[in-house]
């Protein structure tokens, strides 16, 4: 949000979850839901926000003179934000052996994906389309060619990130639950933003693809006490989500579930 009211509370909540998860009752297998929340709770510690009352500061060095760009950064910068979210999406399909496939969600599933993909496609695109000028006045379009690859490869970890969290949704979404498959959606939704942050790491020409952008973060006007309003939106939305996750997960329900399967095999 850069500027948290309590650096701790995203690091706090997560811990929460996990320790409701634990007691509150867990689904089978029984290690999914809290290999998934160890996940996100090392991932929102590990990207603490800086102390901002800490004075301390940082060196940016500028180099005159050197061209192109490094063909990985926006797939980097993509993995760095999505990663948590996605193995710990990854971790709960293994749930899905106990539950099914159904051909009506998995088909609902399927047109969100072609949504969540299409929104990539048309930022890969858009891109392009801003960068073909550039290309016409340049003997040597490597240049440009490179840069639309990465951002190709930039969008790809929150777009794998938006097509788990779906196949996790249509997993979820068999005997009745209606919770569980809701954060799995969000989670599918996040990874819009997320796209357009990946590009953002890109650099690209002035307003290059600007056309398309949904999410970036300007997308709302700053205050002195949001200066981010569009990650602390998607921050919530996140947050949001593992508490539906886990709350459509467990309980006295799913512990008489998984002691019934326990027993019967």
């Amino acid at each position: 949000m850069a500027n948290p009211v309590w650096r701790y509370a995203e690091v706090l909540s997560v811990a929460l979850l996990l320790v409701y998860a634990l007691v509150n009752g867990l689904p089978s297998p029984r290690w999914v839901v809290p290999t998934a929340l160890a996940v996100l709770l090392a991932n929102a510690a590990q990207r603490l926000p800086a102390d901002l009352h800490a004075g301390q500061f940082g060196w940016q060095v500028l180099q005159p003179g050197v061209t192109g760009i490094e063909t990985w950064v926006g797939f980097k910068a993509g993995f760095a934000i999505s990663w948590a979210p996605l193995t710990a999406a990854a971790v709960l399909l293994a749930i899905r052996r106990r539950i099914g496939w159904r051909r009506r969600s998995g088909t609902t599933a399927a047109i969100a994906a072609t949504l969540v993909a299409g929104y990539a496609v048309v930022r890969v695109v858009d891109v392009w389309l801003a960068l073909r000028p550039l290309q016409q006045q340049e003997v040597n379009d490597s240049g440009s060619s490179a840069t639309l690859i990465t951002v190709g490869l930039a969008v790809l970890p929150p777009l794998a990130l938006g097509m788990t969290a779906l196949a996790l949704a249509a997993a979820l979404a068999e005997h009745g639950r209606r919770v569980a498959p809701a954060g799995a959606v969000l989670l599918a939704v996040i990874a819009l933003p997320y796209m357009d942050w990946s590009i953002g790491a890109v650099p690209l020409p002035l307003y290059a693809g600007d056309d398309t952008t949904l999410f970036a973060w300007g997308a709302l006007m700053p205050s002195p006490s949001m200066p981010q309003p569009v990650p602390a939106l998607t921050a919530m939305l996140e947050l949001t989500a593992y508490l539906l996750l886990v709350a459509g997960l467990t309980g006295s329900r799913h512990r008489s579930q998984a002691a019934t399967t326990e027993a019967s095999s």
